[in-house]
């Protein structure tokens, strides 16, 4: 893994929410009452855990996304500016209250509920007002936790100024062809691949977008079709403690090794890695290794 002497600059356009997490012994089935062990809050939002991860991994990050006018969203954005996250381009609404998740957590194992809020309310107005520090960047990631219009939108504009894009197509949904042939590098769970790509056998869309597709799961696998052969790597920890936000780990430790001009063996070795770090404690963004955790 190399990193050059270049501050990667990386434009994250997405979600930002507060995490309300319930540990429980086991999760409810439907119609079942359950008693919590603990409850806690943290920072969360694919959005914001991916522009929290890609500036702890050194890269200058400006995150564009909405918040409402309230406490949790005064928050996000203390956060955000502590994890020297440029806020200039996140929105207030009156409209909606800041965005939430609901998660239940039960031995390594989470049923999460997202309420997005303040979310629905960025705009392509609001990709617009950036549109000159598009110019600069040298990355733009984008998630499906706000509207897909605003996820063409921002693939369309980075394409136009010949950017790369990275999209973590979580929480699944349909996207159209347009913009899978347009993006750079998709990360997709296992388990969705169907809803995103519609129907067809992984191997089959693995070699269609091969190099461009790389495919994880909850024991933080990733694999992949470099052209070839089918790539797999794993490593995971002996006890996993918290798997949510390891799909953004990865995407933000992937990110900043491409960025860095590494090979897609090394970007994914790299993502793999950070997400094994973060694995480690609660929250999305409590366990994100620092940069200097790599050279200590």
């Amino acid at each position: 893994m190399n990193f050059s002497s270049e501050q990667p600059r990386i434009i994250v356009v997405g979600s930002s929410s507060i995490d309300l997490v319930l540990e429980t012994e086991k999760l409810p089935l439907p119609n079942e009452t359950v008693l919590a062990v603990k409850s806690d809050s943290y920072f969360g939002g694919k959005g914001a855990n991916q522009a929290v991860g890609t500036s702890r991994l050194g890269a200058n990050v400006y995150f564009i996304g909405c918040v409402g006018m309230d406490p949790l969203g005064q928050q996000i954005m203390r956060n955000l500016v502590s994890e020297n996250v440029n806020v200039g381009f996140v929105h207030e609404t009156d409209k909606e209250a800041t965005g939430t998740a609901y998660v239940t957590t039960s031995h390594g194992n989470a049923a999460i509920v997202v309420v997005p809020a303040a979310n629905k309310y960025l705009s392509k107005s609001h990709i617009d007002e950036a549109d000159k520090y598009f110019h600069t960047a040298d990355l733009i990631l984008v998630q499906l936790e706000v509207s897909m219009d605003v996820v063409e939108h921002t693939v369309k504009k980075a394409k136009q100024y010949g950017k790369k894009v990275g999209l973590y197509a979580s929480p699944a949904m349909r996207v159209s062809e347009e913009i899978l042939e347009k993006v750079d590098f998709i990360v997709a769970k296992s388990n969705e691949l169907y809803i995103i790509f519609g129907e067809g056998k992984r191997e089959d869309i693995l070699k269609k977008y091969f190099n461009k597709v790389f495919v994880r799961d909850d024991t933080n696998s990733t694999i992949y079709f470099d052209g070839t052969e089918m790539k797999y790597y794993r490593n995971d920890k002996d006890e996993t403690v918290y798997k949510m936000g390891m799909g953004d780990a990865f995407t933000s430790g992937f990110a900043i090794a491409l960025c860095h001009g590494n090979s897609i063996e090394e970007c994914v070795k790299f993502g793999n890695e950070v997400s094994s770090r973060v694995s480690g404690g609660k929250g999305s963004q409590t366990g994100l290794p620092r940069i200097s955790d790599f050279f200590s």
